[in-house]
Protein backbone atom coordinates (compact mmCIF):
# COMPACT_ATOMS: atom_id res chain seq x y z
CA UNK A 1 0.00 0.00 0.00
CA UNK A 2 1.22 3.65 -0.66
CA UNK A 3 0.54 7.17 1.66
CA UNK A 4 -2.76 7.06 -0.34
CA UNK A 5 -4.03 3.85 0.82
CA UNK A 6 -4.26 1.63 -2.62
CA UNK A 7 -2.27 -1.23 -3.89
CA UNK A 8 0.78 -1.18 -5.26
CA UNK A 9 1.55 -3.48 -7.75
CA UNK A 10 4.96 -5.58 -6.86
CA UNK A 11 8.07 -4.24 -9.22
CA UNK A 12 9.36 -6.96 -11.56
CA UNK A 13 12.27 -6.21 -12.81
CA UNK A 14 13.87 -7.62 -16.23
CA UNK A 15 15.82 -10.76 -16.28
CA UNK A 16 19.92 -10.28 -16.47
CA UNK A 17 22.81 -12.31 -17.84
CA UNK A 18 25.25 -12.02 -15.03
CA UNK A 19 27.54 -14.64 -16.61
CA UNK A 20 27.54 -12.19 -20.12
CA UNK A 21 28.17 -9.23 -17.65
CA UNK A 22 31.52 -11.04 -16.19
CA UNK A 23 32.32 -12.57 -19.51
CA UNK A 24 32.45 -8.89 -21.23
CA UNK A 25 34.60 -7.35 -18.15
CA UNK A 26 36.86 -10.52 -18.18
CA UNK A 27 37.26 -10.02 -21.92
CA UNK A 28 38.02 -6.75 -21.83
CA UNK A 29 40.76 -7.25 -18.82
CA UNK A 30 42.17 -9.82 -20.59
CA UNK A 31 42.56 -7.99 -23.86
CA UNK A 32 43.88 -4.92 -22.00
CA UNK A 33 46.52 -7.40 -20.13
CA UNK A 34 47.29 -9.82 -23.27
CA UNK A 35 50.75 -8.75 -23.62
CA UNK A 36 51.30 -9.19 -19.84
CA UNK A 37 50.72 -13.04 -20.64
CA UNK A 38 48.03 -12.98 -17.70
CA UNK A 39 45.55 -11.59 -20.56
CA UNK A 40 45.62 -14.89 -21.88
CA UNK A 41 44.46 -16.65 -18.58
CA UNK A 42 41.64 -14.10 -18.10
CA UNK A 43 40.82 -14.37 -21.74
CA UNK A 44 40.41 -18.23 -21.35
CA UNK A 45 37.93 -17.95 -18.29
CA UNK A 46 36.23 -15.16 -19.98
CA UNK A 47 35.84 -17.35 -23.29
CA UNK A 48 34.24 -20.10 -20.74
CA UNK A 49 31.77 -17.58 -19.20
CA UNK A 50 31.29 -16.26 -22.50
CA UNK A 51 29.85 -19.73 -24.15
CA UNK A 52 28.15 -20.19 -20.96
CA UNK A 53 26.26 -16.86 -21.13
CA UNK A 54 25.66 -17.35 -24.87
CA UNK A 55 24.00 -20.76 -23.76
CA UNK A 56 21.94 -18.44 -20.90
CA UNK A 57 21.21 -16.09 -23.20
CA UNK A 58 19.31 -18.04 -25.65
CA UNK A 59 17.24 -19.30 -23.21
CA UNK A 60 16.53 -16.81 -21.10
CA UNK A 61 16.61 -14.07 -24.43
CA UNK A 62 18.93 -11.33 -21.80
CA UNK A 63 22.70 -11.19 -22.29
CA UNK A 64 23.71 -11.60 -25.61
CA UNK A 65 25.37 -8.41 -27.08
CA UNK A 66 27.50 -8.59 -23.88
CA UNK A 67 27.96 -12.82 -23.98
CA UNK A 68 29.63 -12.36 -27.49
CA UNK A 69 31.14 -9.41 -26.74
CA UNK A 70 33.25 -11.34 -23.78
CA UNK A 71 33.57 -14.03 -26.19
CA UNK A 72 34.90 -12.13 -28.68
CA UNK A 73 37.83 -9.84 -26.41
CA UNK A 74 38.37 -13.22 -24.99
CA UNK A 75 39.17 -15.15 -28.11
CA UNK A 76 41.37 -11.95 -29.22
CA UNK A 77 43.25 -11.66 -25.93
CA UNK A 78 44.20 -15.52 -26.06
CA UNK A 79 45.41 -14.97 -29.56
CA UNK A 80 47.38 -11.62 -29.01
CA UNK A 81 49.16 -13.27 -25.52
CA UNK A 82 49.91 -16.46 -27.59
CA UNK A 83 52.00 -14.14 -30.30
CA UNK A 84 53.09 -12.25 -27.67
CA UNK A 85 54.81 -15.13 -25.94
CA UNK A 86 55.89 -16.48 -29.57
CA UNK A 87 57.52 -13.47 -29.99
CA UNK A 88 59.45 -13.10 -27.03
CA UNK A 89 60.86 -16.21 -27.51
CA UNK A 90 61.92 -15.69 -30.98
CA UNK A 91 63.28 -12.69 -29.71
CA UNK A 92 65.44 -14.57 -26.46
CA UNK A 93 66.40 -17.22 -29.05
CA UNK A 94 67.68 -14.66 -31.79
CA UNK A 95 69.88 -12.09 -28.84
CA UNK A 96 70.71 -15.09 -26.60
CA UNK A 97 74.80 -13.86 -27.21
CA UNK A 98 73.92 -10.66 -25.84
CA UNK A 99 72.72 -11.41 -22.36
CA UNK A 100 75.97 -10.47 -21.03
CA UNK A 101 77.07 -7.27 -22.07
CA UNK A 102 79.27 -4.69 -20.34
CA UNK A 103 77.26 -1.97 -21.02
CA UNK A 104 73.79 -1.26 -22.27
CA UNK A 105 75.47 0.47 -25.62
CA UNK A 106 77.25 -3.02 -26.07
CA UNK A 107 73.66 -4.41 -25.56
CA UNK A 108 72.30 -2.94 -28.02
CA UNK A 109 75.20 -3.32 -30.08
CA UNK A 110 75.11 -6.70 -29.94
CA UNK A 111 71.05 -7.12 -30.32
CA UNK A 112 70.95 -4.84 -33.59
CA UNK A 113 74.21 -7.29 -35.52
CA UNK A 114 72.29 -10.26 -34.08
CA UNK A 115 68.70 -9.07 -35.55
CA UNK A 116 70.27 -7.34 -39.04
CA UNK A 117 72.74 -9.99 -39.40
CA UNK A 118 75.57 -7.88 -39.90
Amino acid sequence: MNTQGTEVPPLHTAPTNGLAGAAMALGVIGLSTSVLFIGGLVGVVGLILGIAALTTAKRTGTGRGRALTGVVTSAIAIVVSVLAAVLLAWYADATQECYQPDSLRQYTECVHRELTGN
